[in-house]
């Protein structure tokens, strides 16, 4: 485990403390409607499996679903970074320091997968 994850699984989660709507809440809508859309894309594959569809073509279509789940990833990073983390950041002190830290964690957790 990273210094990342370590602070990520042994500190307080300061998601747990958070105060008021989150960073996503204006594109809720957008981002359900993606991820309906995602989960779609998994019938499919299942459903690809369960007629013997071609090796690639269902590699293609898992390509295509994870391409799908990044983009909603890094807008839901972008959303955080500009409501939770610069709030916190203008605050200042404990909370602003624990909200980098998760965010740095986050985007460890984004860049390995």
């Amino acid at each position: 485990m990273n210094d990342a994850e370590d602070i990520f699984m042994h500190e307080s989660h300061p998601a747990e403390t958070h105060n008021g709507p989150h960073g996503y809440i204006s594109n809720k809508d957008a981002y359900l409607k993606r991820l309906r859309r995602i989960e779609g894309q998994a019938r499919g594959l299942q459903g690809m499996v369960t007629d013997d569809k071609y090796c690639i073509d269902i590699l293609t279509q898992i390509s295509a679903m994870t391409s799908a789940l990044e983009s909603v990833a890094l807008a839901l990073l972008d959303d955080h970074l500009n409501h939770c983390v610069l709030h916190a950041a203008v605050a200042g002190g404990d909370e602003a320091e624990a909200k980098l830290r998760e965010a740095s964690a986050a985007i460890a957790r984004l860049v390995r997968s």
